[in-house]
């Protein structure tokens, strides 16, 4: 059985994921770092649809636990495969630049683009072994395509991200494995709750802030067969922003 996984997968786009996966018919895998109530809420919606789920806790930053965590399950599945990733998880250390702490900087690279690196790295040789290949979405951002004041870290990080997903794109299609990024401008969720969105609404052409629901859409047809001749594909979904 081919399995899905969503990284920060307990609440915002990251929970919208999840439910859309489990409405497809595939059974997914919710990551959470520390909020194991979060995370069960979306484990109880996914089951509430019919969907199949379950709970997998780690640091998507540090590599010994994304490494113990997939062995775990592997183990537990030795006739399954995680066919779908979606590396979600990422964090928000906003200030200028002169002013930002080290922990800032690194922390959200470590994140975004960290957990890109070693949770996609654990499992593509699977992936890459199977006849029917998989699907790897990297969500990416606005920040990163534009760059927004107050973000060097995060436009950083997400930039890095698109480049990372054009390049493996490359060398995965071949055996059957598409990777495209889904770039985000601003979302209602909980990344972006303290923003002014009075003021930065006045910005998106389309006059208000997108759905998690519209971003697991995309996801959604980008994990789909219809999307197999999509990869290395950076797709923004931003109410017309640029």
């Amino acid at each position: 059985m081919k399995y899905a996984l969503v990284t920060g997968g307990s609440r915002g786009i990251g929970r919208a994921v999840c439910l859309r996966i489990a409405d497809m018919g595939i059974p997914v895998i919710i990551n959470y770092q520390s909020n194991y109530e979060a995370a069960c809420e979306t484990m109880r919606l996914v089951s509430e649809r019919g969907g199949q789920c379950a709970l997998m806790r780690f640091d998507v930053s540090n590599s010994a636990e994304v490494a113990a965590a997939i062995d775990a399950w592997e183990t537990e599945h030795p006739d399954d495969y995680i066919a779908y990733l979606v590396n979600n998880a990422g964090i928000r250390r906003d200030s200028l630049m002169f002013m930002m702490p080290d922990s800032d900087w690194h922390d959200v690279i470590d994140t975004s683009l960290g957990g890109f690196f070693y949770v996609t790295r654990r499992l593509l040789p699977k992936m890459m072994q199977r006849r029917h290949g998989g699907r790897i979405i990297n969500m990416a951002s606005l920040s990163g395509q534009k760059g927004l004041p107050g973000q060097t870290n995060y436009s950083a990080a997400k930039a890095a991200l698109i480049g990372a997903t054009k390049a493996l794109a490359q060398e995965t299609a071949s055996r059957g494995v598409t990777v495209n990024a889904v770039a985000p401008g601003f979302i209602e969720s909980d990344m972006t709750k303290d923003l002014d969105q009075a003021e930065l609404k006045k910005m998106v052409p389309t006059g208000r802030f997108g759905r998690p629901e519209e971003v697991a859409a995309l996801v959604g047809f980008l994990l789909s067969d219809e999307s197999d001749y999509i990869t290395g594909q950076t797709i923004g979904i931003n109410g017309g922003l640029f």
